[in-house]
């Protein structure tokens, strides 16, 4: 059936039927459908269409068809241009007539508005969701290892030392920006459009305000013709997601290498590892390279959207079909990788002998050597020119900063104190570093408490 024709002598033709209809993919959309259209009778009983018979008469066919949904074979065979057509047939089947009631004083515009911003909320609560379980992962992991020291990195190349703990919760603060992008995206979702009619409004007195409380919307939309071409909402998400995914890339790429045998840190569970057809040997991290992958996914996503609205006029145009596929896609995407970038994490085991050995005969040090000579009084240009000569006669001579005895150390230059040879071990350093956000024992300690009690209360 369709929801117009009347103005038309002869129907669409197959071939534009075919590449119009969208049912094979918006068809995710039917339970906020039905959702939202049980909503609109109750507003419909507001405004005097329907009897408060007719209203319950037309729920309990919605509630009906929901269950119809869930048995094998629902979709079969539907030849329907869209899940709201198809939805109207079903409800005419069951209640004939007064199915044609349901459509009074509004658009199939506000009302795929609705859907998908209803279907757009429940997918951002399940993946706030699933980041928060990402998160605690993350702090799980830490205090698994909390006293494991590992080279920092800049340009791939080791830095300074600084404690696994502190490294994770890194990660935690990128995940702890996603989870404050996706509830503004959410804010914006969740605006009631229903009451805009196509693009000037309804003619009929609904109380849109009542109809937000309805269904759980906090604000409803100012301006009818907004409403009709208004995607910065799904775009907002699009955004939230291809960050989020952007942070589970980078991430996935350190644990990638920091499982390879180059590096040897991490070893990742079975679970989550595959193996190889010719090469017994392999165990492969095919999760996290699936994750990094699926990255590029959704940043297309976002483009692809961006493409499409990018030149439409006002209001409502076809081209806006468009935006289900991509915001679809994204959201699979980001919860999936979110779901198997925390079994990743959990199953993980850390190797701390391998980066603290990685630590220890690199000059990672460096820093806290000259950084100990400012404090005593050395220029800070000096003491670095200082620690960089060491740096170099170590390297001549073959030396690990270990290797150096006090007494060597105060020969070399007469600015080294014999106490400072204690810094050259890498978690002797770090102890100087306990500025808020640093890497010092007592500061990741406290970091690690403050990062659960934000979590707690994202819960």
């Amino acid at each position: 059936m369709k929801l117009w024709g009347g103005r038309f002598d002869e129907g669409p033709s197959e071939t534009f039927e075919r590449f119009s209809g969208s049912l094979h993919f918006d068809r995710r959309l039917l339970h906020a459908d039905i959702r939202g259209s049980q909503a609109f009778a109750r507003a419909l009983e507001g405004v005097g269409i329907l009897t408060a018979a007719e209203r319950g008469q037309l729920e309990a066919a919605f509630d009906e068809i929901a269950a119809d949904a869930a048995h094998p074979g629902f979709f079969d065979a539907a030849t329907d241009e869209d899940v709201h057509t198809l939805v109207i047939r079903k409800l005419k089947e069951k209640v004939g007539a007064l199915s044609e009631k349901i459509h009074t004083g509004r658009s199939r515009n506000e009302q795929v508005s609705l859907d998908v911003r209803l279907w757009l909320r429940g997918e951002i609560d399940r993946a706030l969701e699933l980041l928060g379980g990402l998160m605690q992962a993350l702090l799980d992991c830490a205090r698994r290892d909390p006293n494991a020291v590992v080279p920092g990195f800049t340009h791939l190349r080791r830095a300074q030392p600084v404690l696994w703990a502190h490294y994770l919760l890194a990660y935690f603060e990128m995940f702890a920006r996603d989870v404050e992008r996706l509830q503004q995206a959410r804010a914006r979702v969740n605006v009631l459009p229903l009451g805009s009619g196509a693009l000037a409004g309804s003619g009929f007195p609904f109380d849109r305000e009542a109809i937000a409380r309805d269904l759980g919307f906090d604000a409803v939309t100012a301006n009818s013709m907004d409403v009709s071409g208004d995607r910065d909402f799904a775009l907002d998400f699009l955004y939230a997601a291809s960050t989020t995914m952007l942070h589970l890339s980078r991430f996935a790429e350190d644990w990638i290498l920091y499982s390879s045998e180059e590096f040897g840190w991490l070893e990742l569970g079975d679970g989550v590892t595959s193996g190889s057809s010719l090469m017994p040997q392999k165990k492969n991290p095919d999760s996290l390279e699936l994750i990094r992958g699926k990255c590029g996914r959704v940043f297309g996503d976002l483009s692809s959207l961006f493409m499409t609205v990018k030149g439409l006029p006002m209001t409502y145009n076809r081209d806006l079909q468009e935006d289900k596929e991509p915001l679809f896609d994204a959201a699979d995407q980001l919860n999936g990788s979110l779901e198997m970038a925390r079994e990743v994490i959990a199953t993980a085991k850390l190797n701390p002998a391998r980066p603290a050995a990685a630590a220890e005969e690199s000059w990672v040090v460096a820093t806290d050597l000259a950084e100990a000579l400012a404090r005593n009084g050395t220029p800070f240009h000096q003491a670095h020119k200082l620690a960089g000569k060491l740096v170099l006669e170590s390297l001549r001579t073959g030396r690990k900063p270990a290797d150096w005895t006090a007494e060597e150390l105060v020969k070399f230059a007469p600015e080294f104190t014999p106490a400072m040879a204690a810094l050259m071990w890498p978690a002797e350093g770090m102890k100087s570093r306990e500025i808020r956000g640093g890497t010092g024992p007592q500061a990741v300690a406290r970091a690690l408490e403050e990062a659960q009690a934000r979590l707690s209360k994202l819960s």
